[in-house]
């Protein structure tokens, strides 16, 4: 999480910002009453992975009704990454990392136990269209980075 958590969102790899994106948009589109899945259609489909939304949202849905506290989401234009965003590539990067638990220990920080294993199932799902659309998960954020070094 530290490695994800008030960095700059140009950071992030192209599949970073995807997940990233994809998270404030479903939150901005809840936030304004708009269906998530139909604001965040265009997008998934620009990437070829569409049958991976009904899972998002899915994962999304579940959180935000039910987790043990509000997760917090920088609006789409902020140029840094929240806390809580960062949690939520930490998820994405451990599961890709094959370290399913990680992932579950993560969500059991932010969830109830009784909601880990539907939130993990629809992430997992999700991992797979992305992978499959051509996605890096295991590497979310470049390590080095130009600002770093002047």
């Amino acid at each position: 999480m530290y490695k994800f958590v008030d960095r700059p969102v140009n950071r992030l790899t192209m599949s970073g910002r995807f997940l990233l994106w994809a998270t404030r948009a479903w939150s901005a589109a809840i936030a304004s009453g708009i269906c998530p899945p139909q604001a965040l259609l265009s997008g998934f489909s620009s990437v070829g992975a569409v049958q991976g939304l009904r899972d998002f949202h899915i994962g999304m849905a579940l959180l935000n009704r039910d987790a043990s506290r509000e997760i917090a989401v920088a609006p789409l234009n902020c140029p840094r990454i929240a806390e809580d965003e960062a949690v939520l590539l930490q998820l994405w990067h451990n599961l890709a990392l094959g370290d399913v638990d990680a992932m579950r220990a993560t969500l059991g920080l932010i969830a109830p136990d009784h909601l880990v294993p539907p939130i993990a199932r629809a992430i997992t799902a999700v991992a797979a269209q992305l992978i499959a659309a051509g996605f890096v998960l295991d590497g979310l954020i470049q390590e080095t980075f130009e600002e770093d070094t002047q």
